[in-house]
């Protein structure tokens, strides 16, 4: 769990998604998809090479069109973070530029800790074409670099790569990622009276079928017994291994 004193909690603003210059409606599409998933909401373009809007864009989206039908589309990378007070640049690469070089979890600390500690503070994360990326001179115009920990054999990611992973990360930082089930049991552990129970009725269920040796019926039970209580039964689970060893009886004595 992040550190509260770090993250702004549900009061985190979003930050901004810039794309520079992209080419293609299908990647433009799937950003918006993962910006949907985790909650992102902004989505600025700049001088996308085919207009906007571009054909094929929201059905590469499937149905996630709220930031495409809000995008909102700048001739110039400096027009489009003019009103912000804090922007990254997301670059597969070294730049040579004496900046801050941050894995998105420590970004998106920075960026929940911005927001929350200073409301209405705005940020954007910059992302670049598909083909190249940021231009040296637009990665100057952020104040620090956000880089992923990639495989070196192939560290190229796609732009809906590069924002979902970004978004995940925002999201656990704003303290918004909370798991959509559990997995919990619902039903309470068995009591040691329906236990000994299941026991006897599985006992007395093996030693009609002839499964005990004579000399070894005490330690098999035992040795039974044990692997049972490791399960940790529920009483649905109780419920259910005595409904199949009546079945399995029943069918016996039928037959």
């Amino acid at each position: 769990m992040p550190d509260p004193s770090q993250a702004g909690g549900t009061d985190s603003h979003p930050p901004a998604i810039i794309l520079v210059a992209p080419q293609l409606a299908e990647n433009i599409g799937m950003v918006a998809r993962a910006m949907a998933n985790f909650g992102l909401t902004e989505l600025r373009l700049v001088a996308p090479k085919h207009g906007w809007p571009m054909k094929g864009v929201r059905e590469a989206a499937s149905g996630a069109v709220a930031a495409l039908d809000g995008a909102r589309v700048y001739p110039t990378l400096p027009e489009a973070i003019a009103d912000l007070h804090y922007v990254l640049a997301t670059t597969a690469r070294e730049r040579g530029q004496m900046k801050r070089v941050m894995p998105p979890d420590e970004a998106m600390r920075e960026v929940a800790g911005r927001s929350g500690r200073m409301p209405g503070q705005r940020v954007g994360i910059l992302f670049g074409r598909e083909r190249v990326g940021l231009l040296n001179e637009e990665v100057s115009l952020a104040d620090a670099v956000v880089t992923f920990p990639v495989s070196p054999d192939f560290p190229s990611l796609n732009l809906a790569q590069a924002v979902l992973l970004v978004g995940y990360e925002w999201r656990r930082a704003a303290g918004l990622a909370q798991l959509p089930f559990s997995g919990e049991m619902l039903s309470p552990p068995a009591t040691r009276g329906a236990l000994l129970s299941l026991f006897a009725s599985l006992e007395n269920a093996l030693e009609s079928a002839g499964f005990y040796p004579p000399e070894k019926r005490e330690i098999i039970a035992r040795n039974m017994r044990d692997m049972l209580h490791r399960m940790s039964l529920t009483e649905q689970d109780v419920r259910t291994f005595r409904g199949a060893l009546r079945a399995m009886v029943r069918r016996r004595e039928d037959g």
